[in-house]
């Protein structure tokens, strides 16, 4: 009888180890594993109006300088539990999405584990017709010190960022 509760209680203590060392990535995010190859362009059309009884979201990353000489951050957008793109550098992309409630997800994309670590998430109730604009911000503030976070931008800050800003194009590598 020790043995059969010894035993009990091992596994039950494996089990909890194993769940209490899972990741722990946030549900509006897409599988960690997948990195985006990301393209940026200077010329850009205006942006279309929503389709019908749909709305549009703008996603915005924005940089203050370049986190190391010639480098720039790369920042992935996960909506409702997968990556949607990627920008890198000021740069922006737009998808139509359905009316309701979406969770939004960036992350800093990246190699090095503490800056890889960059998550922020907000959520926000998609009305047919609207135009949302959201920014991931980039903000170098020393060699060892960056801020990162995401938050939705009025209209008119986010129509000045996007004319500010290279559209991108991404694609899973």
């Amino acid at each position: 009888m020790k043995r059969l509760l010894s035993a009990c209680l091992l596994c039950a203590a494996l089990a909890f180890a194993e769940r209490a060392g899972a990741n722990t990535w946030p549900d509006s995010c897409g599988d960690e594993k997948v990195n985006f190859e990301v393209k940026t362009e200077k010329s850009q059309a205006a942006l279309p109006a929503p389709a019908e009884g749909k709305a549009q979201i703008i996603l915005i990353e924005g940089e203050n300088q370049m986190y190391a000489p010639f480098h720039n951050a790369t920042v992935r957008f996960g909506m409702d539990g997968a990556w949607v793109g990627a920008n890198n550098g000021n740069s922006y992309f737009a998808l139509t999405v359905d009316p309701g409630v979406h969770h939004l997800c960036a992350n800093w994309q990246s190699t090095f584990k503490t800056l890889n670590k960059n998550i922020d998430l907000t959520s926000f109730t998609a009305e047919p017709g609207q135009i949302y604009y959201f920014v991931a911000q980039v903000t170098v503030n020393s060699r060892d010190s960056v801020s990162f976070g995401l938050s939705q931008l009025n209209a008119d800050e986010g129509k000045y960022r996007v004319e500010n800003s290279k559209l991108s194009t991404s694609k899973p590598k």
